[in-house]
């Protein structure tokens, strides 16, 4: 099971403060990552992070320099001081990393989303005291995420962060992954010791809303920040759209507010507390409302049964949709977030008037 440890070497490396990892989506050029570490290590960066092998959707594409961009990752840390960590998929990623005493391992979203492939790389860091970050699958499973951890712990490596980068999604949306805060909120509960780090790059997928994302991160009480930084980002071999330079991350680093500790504030704490006791009272009434909205469910579904009336009715269902987004518009309240929610009220009451047929064709009220 994870322990209470690993927040540890965040904290030896950045102190207090925010941990940032920088660099370039790929490795090109010696010239590019030396001078790139150079401009990380001038704004306050502290692990210059680098994609030597690239995971491309489709072969054909530009799938990273390979082993030779270690020697230059190597060269960087030797002339900067930065700590250094790139991606690994397999074990001789891992090996070849070892070899040029890179301090931090990742396993990127579309390894850390197959187990045989994580357990394949926890073999082969086993006995060795490198910084190991898994970054979440690439779909919504914090189950899948924490097993992924879970085989890296098993492996006795002591020094483990979790990197959050958003989940892909079919939907459109503003970012180019969705970030879904609640499932690394999630992980951080349970695992409160874990150093939790903000990938804003790949969940905005573009480079002005790196700054909005990551701000959201800190406001979240992440630990740190993955930020892609590149010399000349319009120019950059892969993910260019979402890099920004390393003056522009410069620029950026001072600017991010972190929360303060105003908790035991006396004053504070008591309209925090008449606050939430407001709103525990609306959350009380709002389970009330489901309960009897359920038993309105049950009535109808009885009603379908008897006179043998198809569960779904498509025309009511978008009456009903239509209903709650103009609802939603008029009350001021985010629409996308009202039709998720009765997307989910209307599967739930299909599923509930599903089980309900099946008990009463068995002869059961």
């Amino acid at each position: 099971m994870i322990n209470t440890v690993y927040n540890s070497w965040c904290r030896d490396i950045a102190g207090e403060g925010l941990l940032f990892i920088a660099g370039p989506c790929s490795a090109e050029t010696e010239e590019q990552i030396l001078a790139t570490a150079q401009g990380v290590k001038k704004a306050g960066g502290h692990i210059l992070r680098a994609g030597i092998w690239k995971p491309r959707t489709r072969p054909g594409n530009f799938e990273g320099v390979g082993a030779i961009g270690l020697k230059w990752v190597q060269r960087a840390k030797q002339e900067t001081g930065l700590l250094t960590a790139v991606e690994v998929a397999n074990p001789n990623h891992v090996e070849l990393a070892l070899q040029y005493d890179i301090d931090v391992l990742w396993i990127g979203a579309r390894t850390s989303v197959n187990p045989f492939a994580v357990q394949e790389i926890a073999n082969a860091l086993q006995g060795t005291d490198k910084i190991v970050l898994i970054k979440n699958p690439v779909n919504p499973d914090l189950a899948l995420w924490i097993g992924a951890l879970e085989r890296i712990d098993k492996a006795g490596i002591d020094k483990i962060g979790a990197v959050h980068r958003g989940f892909s999604s079919y939907k459109k949306m503003p970012y180019r992954n969705e970030p879904l805060w609640q499932i690394p909120i999630d992980l951080k509960t349970r695992f409160p010791a874990l150093p939790l780090i903000n990938d804003p790059s790949h969940i905005s997928g573009k480079h002005e809303n790196v700054f909005d994302i990551a701000q959201t991160a800190v406001q979240l009480l992440f630990d740190g920040l993955m930020i892609e930084t590149h010399i000349a980002p319009e120019k950059a071999w892969s993910d260019a759209r979402q890099q920004i330079t390393p003056d522009e991350l410069a620029a950026m680093i001072p600017e991010f507010v972190l929360p303060k500790d105003k908790m035991f504030d006396a004053d504070l704490l008591k309209s925090f507390k008449l606050l939430r006791k407001d709103i525990d009272d609306i959350d009380t009434e709002l389970v009330q409302l489901l309960k009897n909205r359920q038993n309105k469910i049950e009535e109808i579904g009885r009603l379908k049964y008897k006179e043998n009336v198809a569960i779904y009715q498509k025309e009511r269902w978008l009456n009903i949709l239509d209903r709650a987004k103009n609802n939603a518009r008029e009350n001021d309240i985010n629409q996308k977030f009202v039709e998720q929610l009765f997307r989910l009220l209307h599967q739930e009451s299909l599923k509930l008037q599903h089980h309900l047929f099946k008990r009463l064709k068995s002869g059961k009220k």
